[in-house]
């Protein structure tokens, strides 16, 4: 597959302007969904949702009535801090690259992120920069010591049962310490990247057909912040790697999930020069979408409309 894709992508890029695909993985407001595809509508750009698949799908289909927007067929339960969230991200993958469109880039989202940039600036941004992988990464070995935790203790994260923290507390305390499969270097931070299809494509097939891999990142805690960077920093795509996924995270409050961002963030948000912010919530973050439509994105689109 990743050879007929290369060929693809060569003998379409010379008829036409390659497109981007939009993955979103989701299960929350799907009118937040619309309003952040809305904002983001262009010509040369796809949309993919992935529900959650322990979730009623019924009340997202309205999204298909938007031009360029698709549901991805195979989903997945995800598993907050599981495999589970890998393996849905992979079956996203796959199905966007059987499409056979010629993509630049798979600019992977959640349903909770928002557009910093109008469509036009985010197709002038993977026009220009084409060639190039965006991802964040930390060395976790020597950068990131309480990631490597994460690697090296036994997790079942990816389960749900009773008894299932005693269990892991008993295989830790008399298992030895994790090693990555092949002494990769581990890499890791956030889950969310910017990637060629080619270079998303190398991660599935890495790892899809290696059980070593797939059975040691199935014990891990939150695979899926790591599992990109390290397959991919670990290949030759490593010099192609931009160290940044240009997503406005606010990580100040600790704990293992972002903060929810309201109005008293436009300021940083506007100062960050980033493509996407996150976390956003439809009600506790209505004004500061409202100020980004108006203060960023808006004024954006009535400049381009001057020029």
């Amino acid at each position: 597959m990743q050879d007929k894709l290369r060929k693809t992508n060569l003998k379409l890029s010379k008829k036409q302007k390659m497109r981007t695909a939009h993955l979103i993985l989701t299960y929350t407001d799907p009118e937040q969904t619309e309003r952040m595809i809305k904002k983001m509508m262009h010509e040369d750009f796809d949309f993919y949702i992935h529900v959650d698949k322990k979730f009623d799908i019924n009340p997202h289909l309205f999204l298909k009535k938007l031009p360029n927007v698709y549901f991805i067929n195979n989903r997945v339960n995800v598993k907050w801090a599981g495999y589970n969230t890998v393996k849905a991200t992979f079956e996203c993958i796959k199905e966007i690259v059987s499409k056979g469109i010629a993509y630049k880039y798979i600019n992977f989202l959640s349903g909770q992120d928002y557009p910093l940039k109008s469509a036009a600036e985010l197709a002038d941004f993977f026009d220009k920069n084409s060639g190039k992988e965006f991802l964040s990464y930390r060395d976790i070995k020597n950068d990131w010591k309480e990631g490597l935790i994460r690697m090296e203790k036994y997790f079942l994260a990816n389960h749900n049962f009773k008894g299932k923290h005693t269990i892991e507390k008993v295989i830790n305390f008399v298992m030895p310490r994790r090693k990555l499969p092949y002494n990769l270097h581990p890499y890791g931070k956030s889950m969310f990247w910017i990637l060629s299809p080619e270079a998303a494509m190398h991660v599935v097939n890495k790892v899809e057909n290696d059980k070593k891999l797939i059975n040691f990142f199935t014990l891990c805690w939150a695979s899926d912040e790591f599992v990109f960077q390290t397959i991919l920093l670990n290949s030759s795509y490593k010099d192609k790697i931009i160290n940044e996924n240009y997503r406005y995270i606010d990580w100040s409050l600790g704990g293992a999930n972002p903060k929810l961002l309201d109005e008293n963030d436009f300021d940083a948000i506007q100062r960050s020069n980033m493509l996407f912010t996150r976390k956003v919530e439809k009600t506790k973050s209505a004004k500061l979408m409202d100020l980004i439509d108006t203060k960023l994105l808006m004024l954006i689109t009535i400049l381009t409309w001057l020029i």
